[in-house]
């Protein structure tokens, strides 16, 4: 039997979506102070202003291994600041890793740190931070929202990959595998003091894991775009992000190397997790995140599989929004025949979405999904987007079993 929201239970869920939008207004969200890699020494010394002599530099194996972390490190070093290395986060990171982080930390009497990874290293960094201000809680008892309050030791997040954007947000996903559990914590302290984006970082990463970030941050602009939330600042940082990203995506599978494609592509990360992490996402999210829970589907993989059909689900309700992006992205001048129908330019941005997956060679399906479990994953979708998810509209449990069955291999 379909599950359905009530008219009462929707107008509820409304009321929620302009109090949380209301309080943006209240409360802004701190934004990071932002460096690119020619003001690398002016980040440097806001650190040593600072009094900062000893950082934990969080990071993983791989990038270690690979000298990806290296010139930050020796960067730091070479200013005299001494570091501190923590390369034990893992994809999805474990409360005990982040334990053993924080011993590092509290040994080696650490005043911050410094975050070179992608998601899951940004996210193990800022819950670090949480267990030094607060020593005497465990992340289980800080889950949920904003129950942090004390000011995290400075953090800087330096991404590798341009996709998950959370060099801006407030938010940090964290596992029990002894467990089974993961939750998030979030609170306005967690957003990082500073961002340095070095695009030269992520020139040598592997194709799929470039085209599949570069997805996820497509995902975050249309959403936070197309969601009832948007604000005049999100608004044109997810347009910015989304038009960044239609421009530079072909570049960057030809040519890997291209630093400035490289740093456009960094920059729409940073945009569209400035808008998102005001806006919140939508249903592209809340099924990706239980692909990811269930099955282990890379969280961007999963995004770039659902978003042209979730886009295609919610019909003409988006159809404005979506003509407003290929307006922007210039997705509606064919040559001299300009297109002005709404549904077909909204059709201009979803074909485009599929145009990209097709030139990264992207799969349409999700290999491991099992028909028999579709009911459970549209219940738990359907548990996370509802109420906190401000989508252009409420689905039934229909709706999710339609999509879910469109990616079925």
């Amino acid at each position: 039997m379909a599950q359905s929201i009530g008219l009462t239970k929707r107008l509820l869920y409304r009321c929620y979506h302009m109090a949380l939008r209301l309080a943006l207004f209240v409360y802004p969200i701190p934004r990071p102070k932002c460096f690119k890699s020619a003001q690398l020494d002016s980040w440097l010394a806001e650190l040593k202003q600072q009094g900062i002599e000893r950082l934990l530099v969080v990071t993983d194996k791989t990038l270690l291994t690979l000298g990806i972390a290296a010139p930050v490190i020796t960067a730091l070093e070479s200013a005299g600041i001494r570091t501190s290395i923590y390369s034990d986060i893992l994809p999805d990171p474990d409360i005990y890793e982040i334990e053993s982080g924080f011993t590092l930390y509290t040994q080696d009497k650490c005043q911050g740190i410094v975050a070179i990874g992608g998601g899951s290293v940004i996210d193990g960094a800022k819950l670090i931070g949480v267990r030094a201000a607060k020593p005497h809680k465990t992340l289980t008892q800080l889950r949920g929202l904003f129950k942090v309050v004390r000011r995290l030791p400075p953090l800087t997040a330096v991404p590798t990959t341009a996709g998950t954007g959370s060099e801006t947000t407030v938010a940090a996903v964290v596992s029990n595998r002894k467990q089974q559990d993961k939750f998030a914590i979030a609170d306005y302290c967690l957003a990082p003091k500073y961002a340095l984006l070095m695009p030269e970082l992520s020139k040598g990463l592997p194709p799929f894991i470039t085209a599949t970030t570069a997805m996820d941050a497509l995902t975050h602009a249309i959403e936070a775009f197309i969601g009832i939330n948007g604000t005049q600042f999100t608004n044109q940082k997810a347009l910015s992000a989304c038009k960044l990203i239609f421009e530079n995506f072909p570049l960057v599978i030809q040519e890997p190397s291209n630093i400035k494609v490289r740093e456009n592509l960094l920059n729409a990360s940073f945009y569209a997790g400035e808008a998102f992490t005001r806006t919140s996402v939508g249903y592209v999210h809340a099924i990706a995140h239980q692909l990811g829970a269930k099955y282990h589907v890379a969280h961007g993989l999963a995004n770039a599989i659902l978003l042209d059909v979730v886009l295609t689900e919610y019909g003409e309700t988006i159809h404005d929004k979506l003509a407003l992006i290929a307006d922007y992205c210039d997705l509606g001048d064919k040559g001299d025949k300009k297109i002005d129908d709404r549904s077909q330019k909204a059709m201009l941005v979803i074909e485009k979405v599929r145009e990209l997956k097709v030139l990264a060679n992207l799969p349409t399906k999700v290999d491991e999904l099992d028909a028999k479990d579709i009911p459970d994953i549209t219940t738990a979708a359907m548990k996370e987007a509802h109420p906190d998810y401000p989508v252009p509209e409420f689905w039934s449990s229909n709706r999710f079993d339609h999509v879910l069955q469109q990616v079925l291999a």
